[in-house]
């Protein structure tokens, strides 16, 4: 994988805020947006979710999902200069031993989520990424694995 194209995917999950998270149940997908985080060795994105949530139920039923993140902004610019990363991989809930490290990873993008992501109802989740997917200059599709 290219130095450049794993800067490509570092700079955009970086600079987005919400990515759309794609959960299954028994018969359908379902989407969400979900405020996130991602390692700086992109080997890990980090979101949280109440317990008593639909995507919460699919993700223990079925821990496979599809995380996109893109830099559209709604223009025809867009057609040449929107970047889509989409993440594959399995989601589980973060063990007590590493929770604090990556509570304070995601805190320090979205600090204004911290009362809910400390609410006993709250859990974190970690997507151990497999592959990415890049999508640039409208149909260039570059992917990697981690």
């Amino acid at each position: 994988m290219s130095q450049e194209l794993k800067k490509l995917v570092r700079r955009t999950l970086e600079s987005q805020s919400l990515g759309v998270l794609a959960t299954l149940d028994k018969k359908n997908p379902y989407e969400n947006l979900v405020a996130f985080v991602s390692s700086k060795d992109l080997k890990n994105i980090v979101f949280s979710t109440a317990v008593y949530t639909r995507k919460y139920a699919n993700l223990k039923a079925f821990p496979q999902v599809s995380f996109l993140v893109d830099t559209r902004s709604n223009s025809e610019q867009d057609f040449h200069e929107c970047v889509a990363v989409t993440a594959l991989g399995k989601a589980k809930e973060v063990g007590k031993e590493e929770r604090d490290k990556i509570l304070r990873l995601y805190l320090k993008k979205h600090p204004y989520l911290e009362d809910f992501v400390k609410s006993p109802s709250c859990r974190l989740l970690k997507i151990q990424v497999k592959k990415y997917i890049i999508v640039s200059e409208f149909q260039k599709v570059q992917e990697f694995s981690v």
